[in-house]
């Protein structure tokens, strides 16, 4: 475990801190020959991160492989060795070289069949999401039409409260809309000149 620990300081400082600060440097003076050999040293080192996500599963129990890493990260690194732009040299370059035309086609055909595949999948992910949509809508219309269902003409009678009009049968004597001021039906104005009249008589 603590040798696991030390490892992955290691690569991660002077493995990829430093030479990210060098190539910094390299850029900023615009520097050629820093500059090609810091980009020598990222393919390797992406190689070697690529190779170690396998080897820390199936080599970890070898004796020394913690150890082993680290000093082969110090070999990449050191300006006395110069293992990146070695390797970089005797295999990457060459390898690459003859296999150019084989990895670009291989990379055009894997971005068209991954760019149809985010389209055939885009689709298919706006056809469920709207047909989501649609049965929650219909849901919710079928919840609240339950809802307003459930309710009794009782409970809608009291939700009207005091402005429901008033039944249209005869009204008992006494409650009649054209009694007056003690409960004594009004005359019209007509029929009280002419019993006034009769009664001068």
């Amino acid at each position: 475990m603590v040798s696991w620990i030390i490892s992955r300081l290691v690569v991660l400082i002077f493995g990829t801190l430093y030479p990210a600060y060098y190539s910094y440097k390299a850029v900023k003076s615009k520097d050629i020959k820093e500059y090609v050999k810091w980009m020598m040293y990222w393919i390797i080192f992406a190689l070697f991160t690529t190779a170690e996500t396998f080897t820390d599963i199936f080599l970890c129990w070898f004796p020394f492989y913690y150890e082993l890493k680290i000093a082969f990260v110090a070999w990449l690194l050191s300006p006395y060795t110069k293992g990146s732009s070695l390797l970089y040299r005797k295999f990457v370059h060459p390898t690459l070289s003859s296999k150019e035309k084989e990895i670009d086609d291989c990379l055009v055909q894997a971005k068209d069949r991954s760019y149809d595949a985010l389209v055939h999948f885009g689709k298919r992910g706006l056809n469920v999401a709207a047909t989501a949509a649609v049965m929650a809508a219909s849901k919710g219309q079928g919840a609240l039409s339950e809802r307003l269902r459930s309710f009794s003409m009782q409970d809608l009678t009291t939700i009207r409260g005091d402005g429901a009009p008033a039944p249209s049968g005869p009204s008992p004597p006494g409650t009649g809309r054209s009694s007056g001021k003690h409960g004594q039906p009004k005359m019209s104005r007509s029929a009280s000149e002419s019993a006034g009249s009769s009664g001068t008589a």
